[in-house]
């Protein structure tokens, strides 16, 4: 059983898992997400992470579950929010497994989760910084504790994989409107920082090894490449065929062009698409070393170049997005 099935990540998981002809559920709220799983060749189980009874309906009978739900936002209006669906989700979710007697849970973490201190490269025994960046971070660095903590007390096997930024078709939103603007010349400024990248079918495949191979009470970041923001601009510029390529900016100016817009948004009670949390995150920069998830998971990754290819050709054939 998969929560979160419709999301980009949990649609590449549902249909990898389809394709190897397991029997597979995943929770859905709507009627019309319901028929979508059904056109996989999945079955739809009706429910919702902040439903108790409805997470041990949809685990009757299942032997595994792929937590991929939750909220991924660094600029959230209502911070709350995010802890109920990335902290108490998480609780709930485990604990209906338990119940249901499921033998493995495949939690997807990030690699926010992490923690890694400024300038270093993360792993997956880093000592967390004992900071956060946003709330978002908090969020999945508390659900990736809850999970661990109760598999351990309750003898579910709990495995986290913890994928850093997720590129490829079908991903639109968060950093890919980023991509968005910068193939559409309308990305004038950006920052100088380190970006940490890892393809979705990559992301799917490292689920599925971590169900099979994963040791529990581990996680395995995935991380396909780590690239200066000059490194990437100017690939996607070649890749595109573009010659537009943003000005580099320093971080203060940034964040305070960011605070303008957060003001601006919260008077207006929409949420922003930038933030101070955002120019924070950004602007720390992130290297992730994914080997592990090689060594131990048998993973290979897409090399980057391909991974932004196919970005670029999806993103052309969807509607103009807005950053």
């Amino acid at each position: 059983m998969i929560t979160g099935g419709t999301g980009v990540v949990g649609t590449a998981v549902v249909k990898r898992l389809v394709g190897q002809q397991r029997e597979v559920r995943a929770l859905v709220r709507s009627d019309d997400k319901a028929a979508l799983v059904r056109s996989w060749g999945a079955e739809p189980g009706m429910g919702d992470v902040l439903d108790s009874d409805s997470l041990s309906a949809a685990m009757r009978g299942v032997e595994v579950v792929y937590h991929v739900a939750g909220l991924n936002s660094l600029c959230p209006k209502d911070p709350a929010a995010l802890f109920e669906v990335n902290v108490s989700g998480t609780r709930n979710v485990v604990e209906a497994a338990v119940r249901s007697g499921v033998a493995r849970l495949v939690l997807t973490s990030s690699g926010a989760a992490i923690g890694e201190r400024k300038n270093s490269v993360g792993l997956e025994t880093s000592q967390h910084r004992g900071s956060f960046l946003s709330h978002y971070e908090r969020s999945k660095h508390l659900s990736e504790r809850i999970a661990f903590d109760l598999g351990s007390r309750s003898g579910l096997e709990v495995v986290a994989v913890n994928p850093c930024s997720v590129q490829g078709p079908g991903r639109s939103t968060g950093t890919a409107r980023i991509l968005s603007a910068c193939i559409e010349g309308r990305l004038k400024l950006f920052l100088d920082t380190r970006l940490s990248i890892v393809d979705i079918d990559d992301c799917a495949e490292g689920h599925l090894l971590a169900e099979h191979k994963g040791v529990p009470g581990e996680r395995y970041l995935l991380c396909g490449a780590t690239l200066s923001s000059r490194e990437a601009l100017q690939l996607i510029s070649r890749l595109a065929g573009t010659s537009h390529e943003p000005r580099l900016v320093p971080a203060a100016a940034a964040y305070a062009a960011a605070a303008c817009a957060e003001g601006t948004a919260r008077l207006r009670g929409k949420d922003p698409s930038v933030c101070r949390a955002m120019v924070t995150t950004i602007a720390f920069g992130h290297a992730y070393d994914g080997s592990r998830a090689s060594r131990e998971l048998g993973l290979v990754y897409t090399p980057v170049e391909e991974t932004l290819r196919r970005t670029i050709e999806w993103l052309r054939e969807q509607p103009p997005l807005r950053a």
